[in-house]
């Protein structure tokens, strides 16, 4: 355990205490990124509650749904303006599988708009379709010549994805994880700035875990490239303890408070109680 570091912005209260260290941002591990606005609205007014209390713990701000699409321009920029002015990287999610749908076109004209409103992060998904490897690894180079930050969204589960249920999931069958993994590999190759691993056929949506894929996946990927899906507490509890607190996730907005306890070990479940320590480099 080491004293609470000062971070980027301000010096947080009460830097007598001890807690787990945690990098500097802008960092390479440890990496928190939130759900922007789907479930809720969020507007720049709200942003600036949520980051000038949290922003120092929070990495990237993931919008979902192409919720993007249905805001004026402005107030879209003006969250975007927010979330850099705390040093948060601003995603797209994985709209580019709508996008894609309605032709090359329209999705080279989405990859261009998404730089020209200052997005950074332009993330790849595939849940709902299928699209062969070669043409993601084209999108991945597409993405990096836009000057965004290409992120495949990598899973087993095909039709992940829009909340749907366990037995509709079980209908439509898992593939291997080695074929994810490959995917992920060609992708870092390509250029692909992470990998964003996605939880329905893992821990969302299933009768049971399949601990064994993450296991492979950190295994043969490493933790340092691969950002896993986690938007419940008791699995982000899950991926601190057995991974520890220096693992990418993402999570939503309303979660941050909870995971960064846990990452600093000053608060926790029974299981992770006072178990979250960490060794820092001088």
């Amino acid at each position: 355990m080491t004293p609470t570091d000062t971070l980027t912005r301000d010096r947080l209260a009460f830097p007598f205490l001890s807690s787990a260290h945690r990098p500097e941002k802008p960092r390479t591990r440890g990496i928190t990124e939130i759900r922007g606005p789907y479930y809720s609205v969020m507007g720049r007014r709200y942003l600036e509650d949520v980051l000038d209390t949290m922003g120092d713990h929070v990495d990237a701000l993931k919008f979902a749904g192409g919720s993007f699409t249905l805001m004026p321009e402005r107030a879209l920029s003006e969250i975007i303006e927010t979330a850099h002015s705390h040093d948060v990287l601003v995603s797209t999610g994985g709209f580019i599988e709508h996008v894609l749908t309605q032709g090359v076109d329209a999705t080279d004209a989405y990859i261009d708009e998404v730089a020209r409103l200052g997005f950074d992060i332009l993330e790849i998904s595939a849940g709902f379709i299928s699209i062969p490897t070669d043409d993601i690894l084209r999108l991945v180079e597409r993405v990096q010549r836009a000057g965004l930050r290409a992120k495949p969204e990598v899973g087993i589960q095909f039709g992940a994805g829009g909340a749907t249920t366990p037995e509709e999931l079980e209908q439509e069958g898992t593939r291997d994880v080695g074929y994810a993994i490959d995917l992920a590999r060609r992708c870092l190759d390509a250029g692909a700035y992470m990998i964003m691993i996605e939880s329905e056929g893992i821990t969302e949506e299933v009768t049971t875990w399949r601990t064994d894929v993450v296991a492979t996946i950190a295994r043969e990927l490493g933790l340092g490239k691969v950002m896993f899906e986690a938007a419940d507490p008791e699995v982000f509890g899950w991926y601190i303890k057995n991974y520890g607190p220096e693992v990418n996730l993402f999570v939503d907005h309303s979660q941050i408070v909870q995971l960064e306890c846990l990452r600093r070990g000053i608060w926790g479940t029974k299981s992770l109680w006072g178990r979250v320590v960490t060794y820092p480099a001088e």
